[in-house]
């Protein structure tokens, strides 16, 4: 870790078990518009575009259509208002850190090492979920879904980062859980760990060939 200065982190799947409380989330909205719940594999497999994508996913599920027609949908805005109520009740309610998460932050602030999160959660349910787990204080810089004008696997949100903290990609190491995680390191051109536990639509993150796969974030401090 002596050839890291700053350290991005994905959120859901990475830092934080979230898939719990937001297929909570989900159920309650589709309960309200009369649609049949969803299964929590169905809403782990979903989760990685950002909150309003996952909601886009589980309708075009429900009513047997296509992501697009969902989007366009008339009632669409209405349903993702109501969804952005329950969700923002349900932060914090279901989620919990993984293994070795907050010790491994402290511990790399005690090096100097910059601490970033990267995700393409929208950044209303990014800062509760952050606070209700009290990791806000060990972050250094948050870049939301909805922060810049475009979000993972796009590179903005790492140039951005390394901008701000004046630090060189031969310096940041980018940790994820999927595919769009790998992906985003690779277009900015930084290294990549990934970690197998989180939420890759049901797929091996190894097929997604990382620099190094780890079991926890403990490894970040060998």
């Amino acid at each position: 870790m002596n050839r890291y200065d700053l350290v991005l982190f994905d959120l859901d799947g990475t830092l934080i078990e979230t898939a719990p409380e937001i297929a909570d989330a989900v159920n309650d909205t589709l309960q309200v518009f009369d649609r049949p719940a969803v299964s929590q594999q169905q809403v782990n497999d979903w989760i990685g575009h950002g909150t309003r994508e996952l909601l886009v996913q589980a309708l075009a599920f429900t009513d047997g259509a296509s992501a697009e027609t969902v989007r366009n949908g008339s009632s669409f805005a209405r349903i993702e208002r109501s969804f952005a109520v329950h969700y923002q009740r349900r932060c914090g309610t279901r989620s919990r850190l993984y293994p070795q998460v907050r010790e491994t932050l402290e511990a790399l602030r005690v090096r100097g090492v910059k601490l970033a999160v990267v995700t393409n959660k929208e950044s209303r349910y990014t800062r509760t979920v952050l606070e209700s787990h009290r990791l806000l204080p060990l972050i250094d810089r948050v870049v939301s879904g909805d922060t810049l004008p475009m979000k993972k696997p796009d590179p903005m949100a790492v140039h951005d980062c390394l901008h701000h903290f004046r630090i060189r990609g031969d310096r940041t190491l980018f940790v994820g859980d999927s595919s769009i995680d790998v992906a985003t390191a690779r277009n900015a051109g930084v290294a990549v760990w990934a970690l197998p536990y989180g939420y890759n639509m049901g797929q091996p993150i190894e097929a997604s060939q990382p620099d190094r796969v780890i079991a926890d974030l403990s490894a970040l401090l060998a």
